[in-house]
């Protein structure tokens, strides 16, 4: 068996991903491949931790739109990562890995409630740990709750899963001009408005000194080549 650069990771999937070629809802053969990818890096002794969105079910951004008031949008926001989880879980359970979802929301009957220390210990017994509803409080994206979790659970790497190659100067499906960036630091991002994550979720990076790899996850085997260390999509670091 190969070695693994990284021993624990957080990967971050936002919920386009789960709808693959769909523009909502979650796509079976996406879901399939997905799981089937980590059950491999969990194979090969990694230890996983998951953080995924809920914008393929409702965004909270989509409050004005409805005419709703931005807090109870963020709450549905936060319910949609959790049916996201479940689906995740119930496929990952299929393929024979043992999993739990943490809510930042209490709702026993759906899942356990997010505590670290519970979380790490999870993540020791190689067990895949979802980690739904966000932060538990309005205002803050998927995107910060990942680093936050992936902080907390003293994660090495934040993978974010995307469906472009990684960093570019420009949105790629819109500008044709725009030009790959194989590594950039987290000033950088900040100063130039970089489609990485916001700007709070990169600030947090920055003072922790965590590093994000961005990624394709749609090119077979990408996820098992970032932790093995080879150089694929851009490296978010100092």
């Amino acid at each position: 068996m190969p070695e693994t650069r990284y021993q624990r990771i957080l990967l971050k999937l936002s919920g386009q991903i789960l709808a693959g070629d769909e523009r909502s809802g979650i796509s079976p053969s996406r879901l399939a491949t997905l799981v089937s990818e980590i059950r491999e890096i969990v194979e090969m002794g990694v230890q996983v931790g998951i953080v995924v969105g809920g914008g393929n079910i409702f965004r909270g951004a989509e409050a004005e739109r409805l005419r709703m008031n931005r807090v109870s949008a963020d709450h549905m926001g936060m319910l949609a990562t959790v049916i996201n989880a479940l689906a995740l879980q119930d496929h990952l359970e299929r393929s024979g890995l043992p999993t739990h979802v943490l809510s930042a929301i209490g709702m026993e009957a759906l899942a356990e409630p997010y505590v670290r220390r519970a979380a790490v210990e999870y993540l020791r017994k190689g067990h895949v740990v979802l980690m739904a509803a966000g932060t538990g409080n309005p205002c803050f994206t998927t995107d910060t709750a990942a680093v936050l979790r992936a902080i907390e659970t003293d994660s090495e790497v934040l993978l974010k899963a995307t469906r472009v190659r990684g960093v570019f100067t420009a949105d790629p499906m819109a500008d044709p001009d725009a030009v790959f960036l194989e590594r950039v630091n987290y000033l950088q991002v900040i100063n130039e408005g970089l489609r990485v994550m916001d700007s709070t979720a990169i600030s947090l990076c920055m003072e922790n000194d965590l590093p994000i790899i961005v990624f394709d996850v749609n090119v077979k085997d990408n996820l098992k080549r970032a932790i093995l260390g080879e150089k694929i999509g851009t490296l978010v670091g100092e």
